[in-house]
């Protein structure tokens, strides 16, 4: 792995020298885009709005309109001049209960490796995250952007999750969400049951991404016929639930669950003997 970016972990007066890497890969397949017909493949260029000119790539900047019609230029340099050292470090202001961060702020996990004689301090801030069950909340700038980040041991590693600063979320006004809602405790205690059924310890390994499995076949169908059919779908749509029959699609939903779950157990059973 090629190292993202490299700086120092600061928190009072020490230092970390690290490297980031990105934790996580890209799932995305690698699409071209073609003329149909003959194959003629399409590129996406940079064009001057104005004249239709092609622009090279070291003729651009950045610019910002202050105003309506009046613009100022930043180069690369500019950015780094004005973030100066803050792009060379991720600064630990404060130490958190990870508890007390939200879900719907995280956004991308880096890994953070120390740099040649930056061991046993790197150690130490892990060993001491551990022990007192805390995190680290840092800022640091990639991309020309300032981020927000949780420093938090994983392993033997320590891992920094980007999260997203407080404006970034939506506050959801506009959505029409239902206030309180009419339902009998049967249905309620039906709901919870079918719950506890259903739950079980997370453990994401056994999630797959079938879609693009299934897609990889389709590739490979089309690329020995030239055509390929949609496979038929398995879901069935079945109408929305009324209200009136609830508890019902509750109750049958819940006999589904134990159903499943005595099969699972019968095979478990199974494959143990």
């Amino acid at each position: 792995m090629r190292p993202l970016w490299q700086g120092a972990i600061s928190f009072g007066l020490i230092l970390i020298p690290v490297k980031m890497y990105k934790a996580t890969k890209e799932r995305n397949l690698d699409f071209h885009l073609v003329r149909e017909g003959d194959l003629c493949p399409i590129r996406y260029a940079r064009v001057c709005k104005s004249t239709g000119e092609e622009v090279p790539y070291d003729k651009i900047a950045k610019s910002y309109e202050y105003q309506k019609g009046d613009q100022v230029i930043f180069h690369d340099e500019d950015f780094k001049k004005f973030y100066s050292k803050r792009t060379e470090t991720i600064e630990v202001t404060e130490f958190v209960n990870e508890a007390e961060i939200d879900i719907k702020y995280y956004e991308q996990p880096y890994f953070l490796e120390p740099e040649k004689g930056a061991d046993k301090v790197y150690a130490l801030l892990r060993e001491a995250l551990k022990k007192s069950k805390k995190v680290g909340i840092a800022k640091y700038v990639l991309h020309n952007l300032e981020h927000l980040g949780v420093i938090k041991p994983e392993d033997d590693i320590l891992m920094l999750n980007q999260i997203r600063f407080d404006s970034e979320i939506r506050k959801p006004i506009d959505l029409k969400i239902p206030a309180s809602k009419k339902f009998s405790e049967k249905e309620l205690d039906t709901a919870i049951l079918l719950i506890d059924q259903l739950s079980e310890a997370f453990k994401p390994g056994k999630f797959k991404d079938t879609y693009t499995d299934e897609l990889k076949v389709a590739i490979s169908k089309k690329s020995k016929s030239k055509t390929v059919n949609a496979p038929k779908s398995k879901i069935v749509k079945d109408k929305p639930a009324e209200v009136v029959d609830l508890l019902g699609k509750l109750r049958k939903s819940l006999q589904n669950a134990k159903t499943k779950e005595q099969k699972d157990m019968r095979k478990k059973s199974a494959s143990s003997k």
